[in-house]
């Protein structure tokens, strides 16, 4: 099968925290001959996979660096500290970092946070990834900051999490190669923002799906179409008057006169 044989189909990449649930749920509704492929990465490699041509567009965490990619920003979340349940922090509604400066607060190396610098005391070594830092936590080794929805994502029963009142925040954006902006692309972006189905900014519809002006209702068959206003006619000679007889006095309709 060639290329040009094969099907379309639509592959978004979404990175660990990101629920595309909904999105992908109205694609399928509007677009049901496309399929569409979720395609998982951490948010390390997420746009090195949109350089590659690993996926069409992908939900990615901020900044994206380069020209060549764009992005829309779409929702900003809370950074929260996971800590076991039987720490002190979870006693409290929100903490500060300056509460967490005795603590050894875990730093991973897919962290998604723009530290000036991490709060906390540092750990002896950097955990390789955030699950392996939830473990850390749930063995007493030490504390993690994320955004709160990698904190939903690894939640354990033992573990719970407390808002971070000044910390960094993770952003969360659509972004795709500015040189491969198909029709598909612009498919899911218009989905993304919110846009209908019939949104002047989506893909345009085939010639034959546009809207036609009605035709004009023409009489049945074997029925004479009658001027209701206008000047008499052979036809209607009475037209202007509703075809109705009145008398001179403006009161009810005159008899016929009798032919002599």
């Amino acid at each position: 099968m060639t290329g040009s044989d094969a099907s379309p189909s639509f592959r978004l990449a979404y990175v660990p925290g990101v629920t595309p649930t909904k999105w992908v749920r109205i694609w399928n509704e509007r677009l049901p001959d496309i399929p569409l492929t979720l395609v998982q990465v951490s948010a390390a490699e997420a746009l090195g996979a949109l350089r590659g041509g690993e996926a069409d567009a992908g939900f990615v965490r901020l900044p994206v660096d380069g020209a060549d990619l764009s992005a829309i920003p779409l929702y900003t979340e809370a950074t929260v500290v996971v800590v076991p349940k039987d720490h002190v922090v979870a006693a409290v509604d929100e903490v500060s970092t300056e509460d967490l400066a005795d603590e050894i607060v875990l730093h991973p190396l897919d962290d998604t946070l723009d530290w000036e610098r991490p709060p906390g005391q540092p750990a002896f070594e950097r955990p390789a990834n955030t699950a392996d830092a939830i473990e850390l936590v749930a063995a007493g080794i030490g504390l993690l900051v994320v955004p709160q929805s990698l904190a939903r994502l690894h939640h354990r029963k033992d573990l719970t999490y407390r808002p971070l009142t000044d910390a960094p925040e993770s952003r969360v954006a659509l972004s795709w190669p500015q040189d491969a902006t198909t029709d598909m692309v612009e498919d899911f972006i218009g989905i993304v923002r919110g846009r209908t189905v019939n949104s002047s900014r989506g893909r345009s519809k085939p010639a034959e799906e546009k809207q036609q002006p009605k035709p004009k209702r023409q009489p049945a068959a074997g029925t004479r179409r009658q001027p209701t206003t206008g000047k008499p006619t052979a036809r209607n000679p009475r037209a202007g008057s509703g075809g109705t007889r009145t008398s001179k006095s403006g009161g009810r309709p005159g008899k016929p006169r009798r032919r002599s």
